[in-house]
């Protein structure tokens, strides 16, 4: 089982607020709200989707690179996999 199944109902509720976070940008921007108010929003799902992120890698971390029982190709496997989501999330 992958490890985003086992935390599955958690990570679900995470991605919904965010959800939740954009479709209240989309209504401040559609009800012409201040650039300040929506600047706020924005800093907000930002930090969420900072948070998602950081709780992906550790637990991808935690279960494809650090796990005992690992083969080392599987460890190699999981930190190119890690090394490869970082370099995208940075750009």
């Amino acid at each position: 089982m992958s490890h985003t199944q086992g935390n599955k109902d958690r990570l679900l509720a995470r991605t919904r607020r965010i959800a939740g976070q954009i479709a209240a940008i989309e209504r401040a921007i559609g009800e012409d709200a201040g650039c300040a108010t929506i600047l706020h929003q924005v800093a907000g799902v930002r930090g969420a989707i900072a948070g998602l992120t950081d709780e992906l890698v550790a637990d991808h971390l935690l279960s494809h690179v650090v796990a005992p029982g690992l083969s080392d190709a599987e460890r190699a496997q999981g930190g190119d996999d890690l090394l490869a989501a970082i370099r995208r999330y940075a750009k």
